[in-house]
């Protein structure tokens, strides 16, 4: 009786585990609605702390500065979300871009960048538009403009290239950001553009331009698309200079850079929600990607070959010209000189782009002011046969073509290629009397600059090359900033004188053999894309002297 009285000690400890399985599956729950609730908190924090933080970037900042500028005397068109000012400026670019110039004039400030042109007459000569969210200060006034290019303090550093522009350059030497990077590779640059490299390429320089005259003798008399034959000859100079190659072998290369180029102008002023393009990329996007990575593969093949003739002993060593510079620094041992693969090739697609786009611009323009202005095509043709006869040129004769230098500076002057130069302020600091907020960014609008009266003159808008006859310092009144076809400072382009040899090659072989007029067929429209260039060609009839 008494053992009925008491449960048996299997059902005890069976009822203990039951206890314990019932706490702990109640503790689970409490633990799992715990991590379900902080979870959930952390979520919502995180949500309202990109909320906040897109708001600071998009609404409060842009407001903070353009109040701190106006305080300053610095105004703008005002900031509209997420756009900027962005559509304004895009909005007046395709007016202008949609009707050609009545004339011939050169007074293309307001045809090019009419924003520029509208925004200074109405807020003065420097003043604060912007990108998107970020702020642009637009400087016109010399000293600011020299402050900030000879950058002493280095406080005014490159601006980081934005979406569409980092596929076509990369990190090479125009865009690098890195001060020790950007030295290394200047040096490498400074060995390829010395004074005995670009005396040997000279040949290779006439022999191109021999290429493109055969083809000329059979259409004299004819209408002519200079801007096309430009292109191609300036990309069969490169080729043959820099990488001991041709054109033919390069093609591929110099389209898709054409290809990538036009996607960047195309895409320049369009904004998108900042983070978006990780997760949606448009059409443009993936077209760039891929090019990028085309303009890679394609590069690399060039190398591998040099690679490959050294290491068969068909060559005792990668070479002296730029290519060979390149390939020789990324299996250089010390690492003060070594470069990346990388390196290597955003260095080739910088040559690529910059040796051909701000030639054929050049060439261009200074062609259609000979056409227009016959009386100083004759003047330089006298002076081209005077030093060369009907010999080609050669590099000790270049340097004394001093009229064709005083054509070429003026038709710099009123087309410059390039038309704008953008550094970036990291932290507060002083730019002559104004004091510049972090995150703003500097823009120098050196076309304006070209083409303002008070600076040379009233008669600004002509060609007149004898503005040069005494040279830059001379033209300038010794203030340099005041012509920046290629910038200035420091940063000032390491091609200049590559690209001036080339331009005077080529017009003098041209000057020996024809004379040239407008085609009726050109119309006057210049535009930007990437450079300044006719958005309809440059069309012109050639005779033969």
């Amino acid at each position: 009786m008494m053992q009925c009285c008491h449960p048996p000690r299997r059902i005890i400890v069976e009822l203990f585990k039951c206890a314990r399985q019932e706490n702990l599956c109640q503790s689970w729950k409490i633990m799992e609605i715990s991590i379900a609730i902080v979870l959930s908190s952390l979520f919502v924090f995180l949500i309202l702390w990109s909320l906040t933080e897109l708001a600071r970037q998009l609404w409060w900042n842009p407001l903070r500065i353009q109040r701190t500028m106006a305080r300053q005397g610095i105004k703008g068109p005002p900031y509209r979300f997420l756009h900027g000012s962005t559509r304004e400026t895009m909005k007046m670019r395709m007016e202008a871009r949609s009707t050609p110039m009545d004339d011939l004039s050169h007074d293309i400030l307001p045809k090019v960048q009419p924003h520029i042109d509208s925004w200074i007459n109405t807020y003065g000569r420097n003043y604060i538009n912007w990108y998107g969210a970020q702020a642009q200060l637009v400087i016109t006034e010399p000293e600011l403009i020299k402050e900030v290019l000879i950058n002493r303090d280095k406080t005014f550093p490159k601006t980081v290239p934005r979406s569409f522009a980092k596929y076509l350059l990369g990190d090479g030497l125009v865009s690098t950001i890195d001060g020790v990077k950007w030295a290394k590779k200047r040096r490498l640059a400074n060995h390829t553009f010395h004074g005995e490299s670009l005396k040997n390429m000279v040949p290779a320089m006439v022999d191109s331009a021999h290429v493109m005259l055969e083809k000329w003798k059979q259409r004299e008399g004819e209408e002519i698309e200079v801007f096309e034959e430009f292109k191609l000859l300036t990309s069969e100079v490169i080729s043959r200079t820099a990488f001991g190659s041709s054109y033919v072998e390069g093609r591929n290369i110099f389209e898709m850079m054409t290809n990538l180029g036009l996607l960047v102008s195309r895409n320049a002023l369009r904004m998108r929600f900042p983070g978006i393009s990780k997760i949606w990329k448009t059409v443009d996007e993936i077209e760039a990607e891929k090019l990028k990575k085309g303009i890679h593969v394609a590069i690399l093949e060039i190398a591998k070959k040099r690679e490959k003739k050294v290491m068969a002993g068909e060559a005792d060593d990668y070479g002296n010209d730029f290519l060979g510079q390149l390939v020789k620094a990324y299996h250089d041992n010390d690492e003060s000189k070594k470069i990346t693969i990388d390196d290597l090739v955003d260095e080739c697609k910088t040559f690529y782009f910059a040796g051909q786009e701000t030639t054929t611009a050049m060439l261009t323009w200074v062609i259609f002011l000979l056409a227009v202005h016959s009386d100083w095509q004759e003047e330089a043709r006298k002076e081209v046969l005077d030093v060369f006869g009907n010999e080609d040129p050669d590099f000790d004769g270049i340097a004394k073509l001093r009229m064709i230098s005083m054509i070429m500076n003026e038709a710099l002057r009123l087309y410059p290629p390039v038309i704008g130069f953008s550094r970036k302020v990291d932290q507060q600091l002083r730019l002559g009397k104004l004091v510049l907020p972090p995150n703003t960014q500097v823009f120098i609008a050196n076309l304006k600059i070209h083409h303002d009266p008070e600076i040379w003159g009233e008669d600004v808008h002509l060609f007149r090359p004898e503005r040069f006859s005494e040279g830059v310092s001379k033209a300038t009144n010794n203030n340099a900033v005041v012509f920046l076809p290629f910038g200035f400072g420091p940063r000032m382009c390491v091609g200049m004188n590559f690209a001036m040899n080339e331009a005077k090659i080529v017009l003098s072989m041209i000057l020996q053999r024809y004379t040239f007029i407008l085609s009726p067929a050109y119309i006057h429209s210049p535009v930007q894309i990437l450079t300044i260039r006719p958005q309809h060609g440059l069309q012109v009839i050639l005779h033969p002297l």
